[in-house]
């Protein structure tokens, strides 16, 4: 299995050995907005849960993001799946914080995809991948109900024609645009 990671959705985003590899592939799976992004360089079959991606093992998987950080590679390795090959490009963190002009070396990036927890006990910069239940507006208000102030921004839809970046404090309400979302808190 060959894992491709195309970035943030746009395929402006893709490495350059991404599409390569797409583009070489016989077999390529996605899941369906994945699919959807990728169309112009492949005709991928859409999966809908990834136990399915065991039924191809010479297949291609395409996912948005890096595979590597907080990706599919995490559960392909807990399932045996074997990978011949992971291709990375950028991840909707490196791409956010390029549209907000800011560094990010001391970041501590904290996926809270099934997660519930929102631990974070001293000042610095987080980086929060969402989900359906842990948005924007419930981030901000949970770390405001632990006391916690500082500055977030809230990329919506990063790369696509409808994206939003909002800046704002925690505390603030936060309209959701998309189920797709990267927060970033500077806390003080």
């Amino acid at each position: 299995m060959k894992v491709v990671g195309i970035g943030p959705g746009n395929l402006r985003y893709a490495s350059l050995e991404a599409i390569e590899t797409i583009k070489n592939s016989n077999i390529v799976l996605a899941f369906k907005r994945v699919a959807n992004d990728i169309k112009e360089i492949s005709n991928p079959i859409i999966i809908n849960k990834l136990d399915e991606i065991k039924n191809y093992k010479d297949g291609c998987f395409v996912a948005s993001g890096d595979p590597c950080l907080y990706g599919v590679l995490e559960y392909l390795e807990k399932n045996n799946v074997e990978i011949e090959k992971v291709v990375p490009s950028i991840s909707s963190i490196q791409y956010m914080f390029s549209k907000i002009k800011k560094p990010w070396s001391n970041g501590k990036i904290i996926s809270l995809h099934g997660r519930d927890k929102l631990n974070i006990c001293e000042n610095g910069l987080y980086i929060f991948f969402t989900d359906k239940i842990n948005t924007p507006n419930v981030i901000s208000q949970k770390l405001n109900n632990q006391g916690i102030k500082g500055e977030m921004y809230v990329g919506y839809n990063l790369s696509y024609d409808d994206e939003v970046i909002i800046k704002g404090n925690i505390g603030q309400e936060f309209e959701e645009k998309s189920d797709l979302s990267v927060v970033i808190c500077y806390v003080d």
